[in-house]
């Protein structure tokens, strides 16, 4: 399992608040001077504790590029590293935006052909050779997988037995009733195979390609990922990072892909990622593996692009407001994981941070 860890004070590991310096050193973002309302964090650490929100691990806002506020909860600490389960696919497409930029594939408009030989694979016909990346990326290809179906063949359930998860989801039937590109449903095996794709593709593998070009510009230092049964990097959903670390990613994406003086993201490929291409639940709409919505918060609303994951984890990233929020949560596979992660948005965060 990779693992990378930097030789600091054993003091720091336990700092929950240290001085402005010691997190420019350690996580690369200076403390904001910014204020915010210090009594709402109060009402919502007591609303935590006595279990009104349940498995909440993390919270992390930074303002302007800086460390307004960092918040623990249940007894994790700065350093701990986090599960946050689907989070994980939007850093392939991220990696899939720098191997385009550097031509190790074409485009997004690539169709699987270009890949597989997918005459060697049950149920080949025209629709799943013309199935596109930017089908995978945005959820719309014509697989019959939805996740959100326990009777869908392609439901990632069905996924994880197996020995070759990339055979399984190629020999995947399609949906007849549906044309990719024009409807969503969640399909993580899809996101299997651009992590498949990108092993194959890019120089010494997806790993340490994306360690090469993404976590090592951010500073990213400490992480995990988790393997597919053929040891490739598990782009459904298995990467852990600290929620300083995942603050740095959406940091990465609300600077338009630069990273100081490094252009480590194309510009362009952020704002195709963050393009609503589709309708997914409710008022969610969908880019390259990001969601977007609006949180309503007094008689304003305020649009966020989102990643998202099992349990209640994510990173927000709100333009308007120049700030990138983590959310660390341990509450998989519970409906409320979700819905209250939405809920402390709504009563507490946005109201601290938009109105000091």
């Amino acid at each position: 399992m990779n693992a990378r860890y930097l030789l600091i004070p054993l003091l720091l590991l336990w700092a929950c608040q240290p001085q402005a310096q010691q997190v420019e050193t350690i996580e690369g973002f200076p403390l904001s001077e910014d204020s915010y309302k210090q009594e709402l964090l109060e009402q919502l650490r007591d609303s935590v504790d006595a279990q009104v929100y349940k498995r909440l691990n993390s919270i992390v806002a930074i303002k302007g590029g800086k460390l307004l506020f960092e918040e623990y909860y249940n007894g994790t600490k700065r350093r701990q590293v986090h599960d946050v389960r689907s989070v994980g696919k939007t850093f392939a497409s991220a990696t899939l935006g720098i191997a385009i930029e550097e031509g190790h594939i074409k485009s997004v408009d690539q169709p699987l052909s270009d890949f597989y030989d997918l005459k060697q694979y049950a149920h080949y016909n025209e629709a799943k050779a013309n199935v596109k990346l930017k089908d995978l990326l945005t959820m719309s290809s014509s697989f019959l997988g939805d996740d959100n179906s326990y009777e869908s063949p392609g439901n990632e359930g069905n996924m994880y037995p197996q020995e070759n998860w990339v055979e399984w989801a190629l020999n995947l039937p399609m949906d007849s009733s549906r044309v990719s590109g024009e409807s969503w449903a969640y399909f993580t095996a899809g996101v299997v195979i651009l992590g498949d794709i990108l092993e194959q593709n890019v120089p010494n593998g997806l790993e340490e390609y994306a360690d090469e070009k993404l976590f090592g510009p951010l500073g990213i230092n400490r992480y995990f990922w988790e393997y597919t049964p053929q040891r490739v990097a598990n782009t459904a959903g298995g990467i852990r990072l600290t929620p300083l670390g995942f603050a740095k990613f959406g940091q990465l994406y609300l600077q338009d892909g630069k990273w100081g003086d490094q252009q480590i993201l194309p510009a362009q490929w952020v704002k195709d990622s963050h393009t609503a291409y589709l309708t997914a639940y409710g008022p969610n709409e969908y880019g390259y593996l990001w969601w977007i919505k609006s949180y309503e918060v007094g008689d304003k609303s305020y649009k966020t692009h989102y990643c998202s994951g099992n349990g209640g984890n994510k990173i927000f990233v709100f333009k308007e407001l120049d700030m990138v929020i983590v959310v660390t949560a341990s509450a998989y596979g519970q409906r409320y994981g979700h819905r209250q992660i939405d809920d402390i948005m709504q009563r507490y965060i946005l109201p601290a941070v938009i109105s000091p």
